[in-house]
């Protein structure tokens, strides 16, 4: 398969990145590449990726692991802070999905990645939370009327054991979960025949 990873250099891509391309051929893309470089704030930037994958020949599947959301009390959150959050995380994400079909073959499949703020927020994540949430909900009903047949899924993770260091005093009792689990995940979306699914890794 010939997979397209943007945010391939991020914790979680970079591991997706490794797991796929053991067996396929991976295209890493995202804010510090300089062969793909894209933004996926920018709808501009997604489209201008696209048209330069579909030049190398269409793709098997998509998995965006990109995305950033502002952490902070609700008391301090401007709606400047929201909209970092709906531009880049969800709108981002969901501008990966809509153009997608430039360059995908047909029953090719989308991955998005999220996590546990969606079901088990906790303080100072309310953008983040919301933002999770919109993408499920996005993925369910978009899943119903994607073009050519093509699959829509997200991965759901809880807090990964390769960011725990960072974000442990956030999630006080949650477990870390293994890189290898979440990537399972993935591969569920990836290499399965699931559609509309939020895949939760929770435990």
């Amino acid at each position: 398969m010939k997979i397209l990873v943007i945010g391939g250099k991020g914790t979680i891509g970079k591991r997706i990145v490794e797991y796929f391309s053991k067996e396929h051929q991976v295209i890493v893309a995202g804010r510090s590449s300089e062969k793909y470089p894209v933004d996926i704030a920018d709808t501009k930037s997604i489209k201008r990726l696209y048209k330069q994958i579909k030049k190398t020949g269409k793709i098997d599947a998509i998995i965006c692991a990109a995305g950033e959301a502002k952490w902070a009390p609700l008391k301090d959150l401007s709606e400047a802070d929201f909209h970092i959050g709906l531009r880049s995380k969800l709108m981002g994400q969901v501008n990966v999905v809509r153009y997608a079909h430039k360059c995908l073959r047909k029953k090719g499949s989308i991955t998005l990645t999220t996590g546990i703020l969606a079901d088990d927020p906790v303080y100072q994540t309310t953008s983040a939370a919301m933002v999770n949430g919109g993408i499920h909900s996005f993925v369910q009903a978009a899943a119903i009327e994607m073009r050519k047949k093509i699959r829509l899924n997200v991965v759901s993770s809880g807090v990964v054991m390769d960011a725990y260091h960072k974000y442990e005093s956030y999630f006080p009792g949650h477990p870390p979960i293994p890189m290898d689990k979440m990537l399972h995940g993935y591969r569920r979306s990836v290499m399965g025949r699931v559609t509309g699914e939020v895949i939760r890794i929770y435990s």
